[in-house]
């Protein structure tokens, strides 16, 4: 054999030789697909652990001053639209009730008594005519025998004063009709200011009495309950909150430099920690806020300092979650949560959109009854200004 021969290599080394090959090349495939995964799905894709579950605080407060009767409701419980959750102990508002209503009594009457008082100042003048004109006719009677000094000049001058006393009189008469009908004339009794005003203090004393009892403006679960029995509330004080739990959305903090290419009406994919990442809730971007969220705290940073260090801001974007999911798998809020971000779509807006012209949360709960209010003032006006 000649030296220059190359030397056989032995059949281990060439199988190993061939897997090291393969390997390398299943790292290089592995690689440029990763690459083209990383391209065209994972570019197109933003994700954040640093998400939080938000919705309405709704806090239960107070209408009327009184003290605490009853509490009908506790943390976490389940309350209804409209239930009654606190009451108030009512004599103080039906004492402002009853005070009201003789209010109302009182001003009718004492308007009925000018009603009825104009003819009366009227009349007056009609007399006071009368009285001048006997007065004028006096002393056109005396004036030719004072001529030829038949009656004394001291009863001239009598006669000549009484017709302006009485003319004093007339104007006098004549000022108090005009004040008078001031006060009356061109509107009825019933739609008088004073009436209006006491009967508005009526109504306002009369729904007092329905106010005494607290309801719950939304369906939801008491978060928490400050308000305890016996306690004095005035009109404001917190006296629990509740969380209606159908109206939750998530607010999720990207970095400043991952929002290039998050779009308004993108889709999301979230994940809570609070069931293991095991469901899976498909949201939607609503928007995104206008402002970092330490512009938005109590102290907001101040960077015009000569040690100033840049740290990376973060925007909440708001993500609507489905009504459905959340109703299979219902969430709390201040929850941790898990958002992916699909940014294949940019066409969408940046900004959010503009608020709709319907509102956006509403409750009919603490509508009160007006109409009755209405027809009890009424009711009292009527029966006082009745005659009789």
């Amino acid at each position: 054999m000649s030296t220059t021969d190359p030397i056989p290599q032995p059949p281990l080394e060439r199988k190993r030789r061939r897997a090291l090959i393969g390997i390398t090349a299943l790292f290089v495939i592995a690689g440029a697909l990763y690459a083209v995964y990383a391209a065209l799905v994972l570019s197109k894709r933003e994700t954040t652990d640093n998400a939080y579950v938000a919705g309405n605080l709704v806090t239960l407060s107070a209408q009327v001053t009184g003290n605490v009767a009853e509490i009908r409701a506790d943390e976490t419980q389940l309350v209804n639209a409209g239930a009654e959750l606190v009451k108030l102990d009512p004599v103080d508002a039906e004492v402002t009730l009853a005070q009201a209503e003789a209010r109302l009594g009182n001003a009718v009457r004492q308007l009925r008594e000018r009603y009825a008082g104009v003819p009366q100042v009227e009349a007056s003048v009609e007399l006071r005519r009368q009285d001048l004109k006997r007065a004028q006719d006096d002393l056109a009677r005396r004036a030719p025998l004072a001529a030829d000094n038949t009656l004394p000049a001291e009863e001239i001058a009598h006669a000549q004063q009484a017709v302006k006393s009485a003319q004093a009189a007339l104007e006098v008469a004549l000022r108090q009709v005009d004040a008078a009908r001031a006060g009356v004339q061109g509107v009825s009794l019933a739609q008088h200011p004073a009436v209006l005003a006491a009967r508005a203090d009526y109504m306002q004393a009369w729904l007092a009495v329905r106010r005494n009892a607290v309801v719950s403006p939304v369906t939801g679960y008491v978060g928490k309950r400050s308000v305890q029995v016996g306690s004095r509330v005035i009109p404001g004080t917190a006296l629990m909150s509740i969380v209606p739990l159908d109206q939750l959305w998530v607010d999720a903090n990207f970095k400043e430099s991952e929002l290039r290419n998050i779009r308004v009406g993108q889709s999301a994919l979230l994940s809570a920690d609070t069931y293991g990442g095991k469901v899976e809730y498909h949201g939607k971007v609503l928007g995104l806020s206008p402002g970092t969220g330490s512009a938005f705290s109590l102290l907001p940073a101040q960077n015009a300092t000569g040690n100033w260090i840049k740290v990376v801001q973060r925007v909440p974007v708001r993500i609507a979650l489905d009504a459905a999911e959340l109703r299979a798998h219902p969430l709390r809020i201040g929850l941790s949560m898990d958002v992916t971000v699909d940014t294949h779509d940019t066409g969408g807006p940046i900004l959010g959109a503009p608020a709709p012209a319907t509102p956006a949360y509403s409750t009919q709960a603490l509508s009160q009854p007006l109409q009755q209010a209405e027809q009890a003032a009424d009711a009292i006006i009527a029966k006082q200004a009745a005659k009789g």
